[in-house]
């Protein structure tokens, strides 16, 4: 692995090349053991947070539809409420598993939450709002209000 930026260590600069016909001190393994794969490899095994959800907004004459990429979830585990015209989508899980082998045991533990909000326009009827879950993907439906509707060109006759 090429070290991309050289840090100070203990006052002094660290050299991006080793003389390979020495064995490694013990704080160099550990240093190499940390800045190889190991040590970041180790550490994401922990973060199970989740960033913000990717969203598509579609637009058509009647409706708007929100596409939300939320895989491994539940539709139970989705909370989506509208207030003040402000539509409202987040979701909170925890998991936790525990396994035993001999002399060791092992507990991992998770959380993730997410939380998005949008602003409806006024065009929106918000009373028929709904939602489904599919696939991992969250789509909304957001129907327009009948007078905010694209109606068909009207032929003006002169008279």
């Amino acid at each position: 692995m090429t070290t991309l930026v050289k840090m100070p260590r203990n006052g002094s600069e660290v050299s991006t090349q080793r003389n390979r016909s020495s064995l490694p001190s013990l704080s160099s393994w550990v240093d190499d053991l940390f800045e190889t794969g190991l040590g970041t490899g180790f550490l994401s095994n922990f973060n199970t947070g989740m960033t913000l959800p990717a969203v598509n907004i579609k637009e058509n004459k009647d409706e708007y539809f929100l596409e939300i990429a939320v895989p491994g979830m539940k539709k139970s585990d989705f909370n989506i409420n509208v207030e003040n015209k402000v539509l409202s989508i987040s979701s909170e899980k925890s998991e936790e598993t525990v396994n035993e082998d001999e002399n060791y045991t092992r507990k991992e533990f998770g959380y993730s939450s997410f939380k998005r909000t949008f602003t409806l326009p006024d065009t929106v009827e918000s009373e028929n709002i709904n939602a489904k879950y599919n696939d991992g993907i969250l789509t909304i439906h957001l129907p327009k209000r009948e007078e905010a509707k694209e109606k068909p060109a009207k032929r003006i006759d002169v008279s």
